[in-house]
């Protein structure tokens, strides 16, 4: 049972959905964002998805983009982000860490060098945006090889046919992807997106975590309630971005806005748990 299948086993005996948080790895600095990576467990993030910075993010709507831009700026590469994962692990062994990005870096950096140093730091997952499944025997064999779950993508336009395919060699979770387009740029529909998790979750017993579009209290409730996770991820980077000095440097507001609003939004997933436990 991998760390994410433990992650999932727990929160289901505690009978509420798991908050995964995204943060753009090296945004806006390494220290800085190491930092934040430690800070997320202790404020309520059941699950880290690590975002691995890249110049053409093309899922990815203008926060993620620009976080993304920040890292690089600021001398951010593969190798930078897995030493943040292996720093992590020095100090925490039983929160998930999903990598995730574009297939171009890993291919860059090697792929039997991605997936060995990747599962050496502690990374227990990828998520490729750009890698369908006709694709993905480049990456995915080397990465279940080393243990690394390696989670696909479900959107609003994935039909029955499509389906089989995207359900086909997933592992750790599924994620649903909201809104059909962008990151943080639209609002999901909670009665459409109950529908479509609905679908998937009759041809499928892995836990589904949902994003896009996510960032209010309100929302992480409802969706809870349809899947056994909700993903977090613009409106987390934006936070960061809100709290930067004129020059795009953290400040001491940074951590504290960051975390807060992390702690915010799991309070709503133990409401929710302890309604139902009543």
């Amino acid at each position: 049972m991998t760390r994410i299948d433990q992650t999932f086993a727990r929160l289901k005996a505690e009978g509420r959905g798991g908050l995964v948080t995204f943060i753009t790895a090296g945004d806006p600095d390494y220290d800085t964002s190491l930092s934040l990576l430690k800070g997320l467990p202790g404020a309520g993030a059941d699950i880290v998805e690590l975002g691995m910075p890249f110049s053409d993010p093309m899922a990815d709507g203008p926060a993620i983009q620009a976080s993304s831009l920040r890292a690089l700026k600021g001398g951010q590469n593969m190798k930078k982000t897995l030493a943040m994962v292996r720093e992590f692990r020095t100090e925490n062994q039983d929160t998930p860490i999903v990598l995730m990005g574009y297939y171009n870096p890993i291919y860059i950096y090697g792929v039997d060098r991605f997936v060995t140093d990747a599962s050496e730091a502690g990374a227990d997952g990828l998520i490729i945006v750009d890698m369908p499944p006709e694709e993905d025997e480049e990456l995915r064999p080397a990465a279940a090889e080393k243990g690394l779950n390696f989670i696909r993508l479900a959107t609003p336009t994935t039909d029955a046919r499509r389906l089989p395919a995207v359900l086909a060699n997933t592992s750790g979770f599924v994620y649903y992807v909201s809104i059909a387009g962008i990151t943080g740029t639209a609002a999901p529909d909670v009665s459409s997106v109950g529908a479509h998790v609905a679908r998937i979750k009759a041809h499928t017993d892995l836990p589904i975590a949902i994003g896009f579009g996510v960032k209010s209290p309100q929302q992480v409730r409802d969706l809870a309630a349809l899947a056994e996770g909700v993903v977090v991820g613009s409106a987390l980077v934006s936070s960061i971005e809100e709290s930067l000095d004129e020059n795009g440097q953290a400040t001491a507001e940074t951590k504290p806005k960051l975390l807060g609003f992390v702690e915010y939004l799991a309070e709503a997933l133990h409401e929710r748990a302890e309604a139902s436990a009543i």
